[in-house]
């Protein structure tokens, strides 16, 4: 299997029932047969089957989901939240579905004239599809943001910080508002899909000259305006 599929395990509150009355039953054998050797070894299975039925009590949180494996084979996600029995051999994975910020610290690039610049982002995403983001990426949280700063790269790659000859002839990554951010937008979409992340926002956050540039580009700009 390799798409999401959502099941809905049995109730825990039934597991709990089955548990406590599993654990009785395996007292109830050893204060009452305390000399019968199939008593005892009934007994101790019922306890070791309490134990059992303990670890696979699962509880999801609003918004939050559990991919399920079984020795190496995904069986569902969980998505509903609630208390819940599986089966206590599968390895579970916790992915929260909230919605996420992430806020990219300024790094240095070139912009596509070559000038040195400072650019930031922030990034609202979300998990929209759990197997992607379980098993199609070793970490999706690194890789948001290694896509992310990859993506920051390219869009100051395409675009030139500022426009001194004509404001009207070109994009510029100070002019070009929403347009740049829409942009971004698709960009980070295509990069982040493959892990089954949503992109909700993305926008500039910081945008400036470097400082070994920023006096003599202030002043160019000064001269222009």
């Amino acid at each position: 299997m390799n798409h999401e599929k959502f099941v809905v395990p049995p109730s825990g509150y039934l597991g709990v029932v089955v548990t406590i009355v599993t654990l009785a039953l395996g007292i109830l054998l050893f204060v009452f047969f305390p000399n019968s050797v199939p008593a005892i070894v009934i007994g101790i299975f019922l306890c070791l089957l309490t134990i059992f039925m303990i670890v696979g009590l699962l509880v999801v949180n609003p918004n939050e989901s559990a991919v399920l494996v079984l020795f190496g084979k995904y069986s569902g996600t969980v998505v509903r939240n609630g208390f819940f029995w599986v089966n206590p051999f599968y390895v579970r994975k916790k992915i929260s579905l909230r919605a996420r910020n992430l806020n990219a610290d300024p790094i240095k690039v070139n912009d596509k004239l070559g000038n040195p610049i400072m650019i930031g982002i922030v990034l609202v995403w979300k998990v929209k599809d759990t197997f992607k983001a379980a098993f199609e990426v070793d970490d999706y949280l690194q890789f948001v943001d290694i896509q992310s700063e990859a993506a920051i790269r390219k869009l100051a790659g395409h675009y030139p910080y500022d426009n001194f000859d004509d404001e009207q002839r070109e994009t510029t990554l100070r002019s070009g508002g929403e347009e740049v951010n829409h942009i971004l937008e698709q960009e980070l979409t295509e990069r982040l899909q493959i892990a089954g992340i949503q992109v909700i926002e993305a926008r500039i956050s910081y945008l400036a000259y470097s400082s070994e540039i920023a006096s003599a580009m202030l002043q160019r700009q000064q001269a222009t305006a």
